[in-house]
């Protein structure tokens, strides 16, 4: 369970665009879990859930988890159905900007922001990673004159391609309503998004994934190679969807060492 005693930190002062209410969750947010090392980057953590919900073990294990290596993490409560796209989107977008901007006050480097989730919120990882922008100069607020790219992504057993037959269905549904814009299909099927500046990326799916194919991983990781973006493709024979440490599989579990190295080589 999430640590409830810690604060959640709203993402704007003021209502958050597009929000149709003001519960939980109509307020995008991020739980810090700052380090005392100083000078490391720090990542954001997007847990899974069909875009419906936010999977529990998938947020705050996955942060204590990267403390335990050093790095800052900060959770995300990205809004999920009845909110649609591009809710979710703005959501990462501007925690990627609020801990861009804020990091000297977490002892963070600013320029290693990177962006890691499982499943829909691995897509919205996927998403991040190729839809983002370097900030409006202009803006009032200067969180928004912050880039929103990250430095890295890792998508974790991720939905990235929103068209069958790999697709996840509830994800879509949940993301773009039961009649999907074909438009919008293709534009959120990240595959297709890929260029030569997607930042790195660590992936890792498991080859028998029942719910979200295996496919997804290897589509992006293709896309990846053929823009020469520097990647890591990890495919495990045997494990159920959603395993996120993956305690319970010793196999599946060297993930986060595997993950871990990486995040090393990318100086973070």
């Amino acid at each position: 369970m999430a640590d409830v005693n810690r604060e959640w930190i709203r993402l704007w002062t003021g209502v958050a665009p597009g929000a149709q209410g003001s519960g939980d969750e109509d307020i995008p947010a991020l739980q810090a879990y700052p380090v005392a090392e100083k000078g490391r980057g720090a990542v954001i953590v997007c847990p899974g859930g069909a875009y419906g919900m936010r999977a529990d073990h998938e947020g705050e294990p996955i942060a204590l988890w990267l403390n335990s290596i050093g790095i800052a993490a900060f959770v995300l409560r990205y809004r999920v159905a009845p909110y649609q796209y591009p809710c979710a989107l703005k959501d990462v977008q501007r925690a990627v900007r609020y801990v861009r901007h804020f990091a000297n006050d977490y002892g963070i480097n600013g320029s290693k922001i990177g962006v890691l989730g499982f499943s829909a919120g691995g897509h919205l990882t996927t998403t991040i990673g190729t839809h983002y922008d370097s900030g409006n100069p202009d803006a009032e607020d200067p969180i928004d004159r912050e880039s929103c790219r990250p430095e890295a992504i890792i998508p974790c057993y991720p939905v990235v391609t929103l068209k069958p037959p790999f697709t996840h269905e509830g994800s879509r549904m949940n993301l773009l309503g039961v009649e999907s814009d074909p438009v919008m299909v293709d534009a959120l099927s990240n595959e297709s998004q890929v260029t030569p500046d997607t930042p790195p990326t660590f992936l890792w799916h498991t080859a028998d994934d029942e719910a979200v194919p295996v496919e997804n991983a290897i589509l992006f990781a293709s896309a990846l190679s053929k823009n020469k973006v520097p990647f890591e493709l990890h495919v495990y024979e045997k494990g159920r969807h959603g395993l996120g440490l993956a305690e319970e599989d010793s196999h599946v579990a060297t993930w986060t060492s595997l993950c871990g190295t990486w995040l090393e080589r990318q100086q973070f």
